[in-house]
């Protein structure tokens, strides 16, 4: 973490697929409130498609220097049947019937149903940015650079990459690559965070 910043400039290098696998699998296994994961996460590797996102949504240069784009987007409607369909996974994986787990079902339905659609897409849109710090780590372990980005234009992108279609809102964007040295004026700059004395409050 000491190593990690916000790359300004990237080389065009490209990032390995097995360190892009790690870094994805990391976002996979994420913490996400009752596990649900009500997001979605878009790589693009192409460098047309990134070059469109950079002219109409998000003009910063990490878009097309860096070597994948992710895209973090939060479902828009969190409704029984996509919490049916996670109780049924949860059945899968550890072999259980669905129907034991009726009352945990009964109460994520009662807790994020009950919620407005704007209180659900702000709970949707924070459990992507929890996928979003895993993934920063995950890329700083593997020593990619990783640059998170808001700012952008989340109207021209999802009409980009047409995720209105698929039930999804963009959130976040994350550039993977690697930094320019030369080019990047912090590269080699010294971190600057508040004191541990200063950040932490510790009851004991």
């Amino acid at each position: 973490m000491n190593w990690r910043y916000a790359a300004k400039k990237m080389n065009g290098q490209i990032v390995p697929t097995e360190k892009v696998d790690t870094i994805l699998e990391s976002i996979r296994l994420s913490a996400s409130s009752v596990g649900l994961q009500p997001y979605d996460v878009i790589l693009i590797s192409n460098h047309e498609l990134k070059g469109k996102i950079h002219e109409l949504a998000c003009p910063q240069p990490q878009i097309v220097e860096g070597s994948h784009l992710l895209v973090f987007a939060y479902w828009t409607n969190v409704d029984a049947a996509k919490i049916d369909t996670y109780m049924q996974l949860i059945a899968d994986t550890r072999h259980v019937s669905v129907e034991s787990l009726t009352p945990f079902a009964d109460s994520v339905k009662g807790g994020l149903l009950s919620k407005t659609p704007e209180d659900l897409a702000v709970w949707a849109s924070r459990q992507a940015y929890i996928g979003l710090g895993s993934a920063l780590i995950a890329a700083a372990t593997e020593h990619v650079d990783a640059t998170p980005i808001e700012g952008f234009n989340a109207d021209a992108l999802d009409k980009i990459l047409d995720l209105p279609a698929k039930g999804l809102r963009s959130v976040a964007l994350m550039a993977l690559g690697y930094r320019d040295e030369e080019k990047d004026f912090l590269s080699k700059a010294p971190k600057v965070r508040r004191s541990r004395n200063d950040f932490f409050t510790e009851l004991a």
